[in-house]
């Protein structure tokens, strides 16, 4: 008799990305499949509020404008409960996208179905995936998310080098650091109990 084995909270290196078809700011549906001429797609998952997120959104930017003409595409996904903190809610995303017009994707995950199939943990936790779409990266992006004037490490962008030139990555798993994600009735410091560190 085979013995099960839980399934990680997170998805585990070389895993395929898990579809989704969610609402954004544009006004628009947008599914897994719309960024399929992306070379390189980067999911992660963000908020309104979150210091973290807030604090490291323009290096996000500098990194998606700059990796863009490679091939590479962002998409920011918000699960956080706008029970939990009313910041996270869609009305203000599409403030936050109208303000900042940042160069990704924003979609609202308000069922949090998608935090749950990818395994998110924080705000911001990204995800990289390759042409085929299976997981090559996951973690934070930066070593110092909430003061961007202390980051010594991108490791999102070192990655995506890493990536596009077809070379091992210097780094495929850390851990992100930032707020755990609002789960719907539940405490804000709250995280599902499978869920754990990555390193």
């Amino acid at each position: 008799m085979e013995t099960s084995v839980n399934k990680p909270f997170t998805l585990p290196l070389g895993a395929q990305a898990p579809g989704f078809r969610l609402e954004a700011t544009d006004g628009k549906n947008h599914g897994l499949g719309d960024f399929k001429d992306a070379k390189v797609l980067v999911v992660f998952f963000t908020c309104n509020h979150c210091p973290y997120v807030t604090g490291s959104d323009e290096v996000t930017r500098k990194t998606a404008e700059r990796f863009e003409f490679q091939g590479v595409r962002f998409v920011a996904i918000n699960s956080n409960s706008a029970k939990t903190n009313k910041e996270d809610s869609f009305l203000h995303m599409v403030e936050r996208m109208q303000q900042h017009k940042f160069p990704w994707t924003y979609l609202h995950d308000e069922k949090q179905t998608v935090a749950r199939a990818y395994g998110a943990l924080r705000t911001p936790h990204f995800f990289v995936f390759d042409a085929t779409r299976k997981l090559v990266y996951t973690g934070r992006g930066v070593d110092h998310p909430r003061d961007a004037s202390k980051i010594k490490v991108n490791d999102l962008a070192n990655a995506l080098e890493d990536q596009l030139a077809g070379r091992k990555l210097r780094k495929s798993v850390t851990n992100p650091i930032g707020c755990n994600v609002k789960w719907e009735g539940r405490d804000e410091h709250w995280m599902p109990a499978e869920a754990c560190d990555l390193v």
